[in-house]
């Protein structure tokens, strides 16, 4: 994928040091032995030291990254060219390697490795990168290396909340609108069809304005949650089971359709965004009291749970800007109002979750996913 390079010794520590902190290590004695072994040696003493199979195939897809990143070139020319084709790999991935959301020892090298030339680009080449920043920006929110690199910044969307018409300026129009409509009819001297269309415009608004308010997302207990525990489905293969806390004094239970995306260990002690006002219900037996969201690509090889930000406290309710009312004590199924709402739910091209283009705002900022322009279910 790139020219022919060298990886520095420097380099070589910084992705050994990033390895063993992806894998709870003590870099001290592998560090020594950086200078003199190749990266492919280093990570085979790595997976050694981690009590890892370094036999598997997932290993073997590892050594094809490390290639790339042995043979990365800094220099800002190549450097972009093989990071453009980079970039249109990541397209359809949240990580690269697996379907899950937990990045593999190859996310962790490959970052190591493009980081210092992503943050040393220009702002105009780093906007053209759009996937590989959403990568890194993924990464480096899962795993802990603040004390290694400087963190990627990320612009992320600004939302103008949507202008209301006052009061007053709704009754001046609603003023004026009759004034031309008494008008008119005095010239036309017929009032009584004037009359009678003025009075299906009214109902038509009406109806409008009732059909708004069934699909309005105020309708529905969005809250940030932490799952504290999750656990395979007893008797479903495509089934977790999660107990999640969304601050109350007893945490809920939660059955979701992930075991095919992610791993139980992968969603342990993560935030997500989840329904709490669901019509709690079981699933295979095993009860559920709220609906985990998700974003997913178009053909739903890729699926991973909404991220609140870092700030954002268990309990919190998500707020969509200009939008207000009180949610349902419990949706009700007949209504098929979760079915009428949810197709307004998606992420825009920064991965922003949004209600029709209405961010999902916390305290701490939106939410979002490393999944652009998908669905949310």
């Amino acid at each position: 994928m790139a020219a022919n390079g060298s990886i520095n010794s420097n380099k070589k520590q910084l992705i050994v040091s990033a390895l063993c902190k992806h894998l709870s290590l003590d870099p001290k004695k592998i560090v020594c032995d950086a200078e003199e072994s190749d990266l492919k040696t280093l990570y085979s003493n790595i997976l050694k030291a981690s009590g890892k199979d370094s036999s598997s195939a997932l290993c073997d897809e590892v050594m094809k990254w490390i290639e790339f990143a042995e043979s990365f070139i800094a220099d800002s020319k190549a450097c972009f060219d093989v990071l453009s084709k980079f970039n249109e790999e990541l397209t359809p991935k949240a990580v690269l390697l697996g379907n899950g959301l937990r990045p593999s020892e190859a996310d962790v090298v490959v970052f190591s490795t493009v980081h210092s030339s992503v943050i040393g680009l220009p702002k105009a080449h780093q906007e053209k990168l759009p996937h590989v920043v959403r990568w890194m920006d993924y990464i480096q929110s899962i795993e802990d290396f603040k004390e290694l690199f400087e963190n990627v910044s990320v612009e992320k969307a600004r939302f103008e909340p949507p202008r209301k018409e006052g009061k007053g300026a709704t009754q001046e129009k609603k003023e004026s609108i009759e004034t031309e409509t008494v008008g008119k009819d005095k010239k036309k001297k017929a009032t009584g069809d004037k009359d009678a269309t003025q009075e299906m415009k009214k109902s038509s608004e009406t109806e409008a304005s009732e059909k708004d308010k069934e699909l309005s997302v105020s309708l529905l207990n969005i809250q940030v949650g932490l799952i504290r525990k999750a656990w395979k489905h007893p008797s479903a293969d495509s089934l977790l089971v999660e107990e999640i806390d969304i601050g109350e004094a007893k945490v809920r239970q939660v059955v979701s359709g992930l075991a095919k995306y992610c791993n139980p260990d992968e969603l342990t002690n993560r935030r997500v965004v989840l329904i709490t006002n669901v019509k709690p219900g079981k699933l295979r037996d095993v009860m559920s009291e709220g609906l985990v969201l998700c974003a997913s690509n178009e053909d739903h090889t890729v699926v991973e749970p909404l991220l609140p930000p870092g700030g954002a406290k268990p309990g919190e309710r998500v707020s969509f800007s200009g939008i207000d009312g009180k949610p349902e004590d419990v949706l009700n199924p007949k209504k098929k109002q979760l079915e009428k709402i949810t197709p307004h739910l998606f992420t825009d091209e920064k991965g922003v979750a949004t209600f029709k283009g209405i961010p999902f705002m916390t305290s701490a900022g939106p939410c979002t996913s490393s999944i652009l322009k998908a669905s949310i279910k």
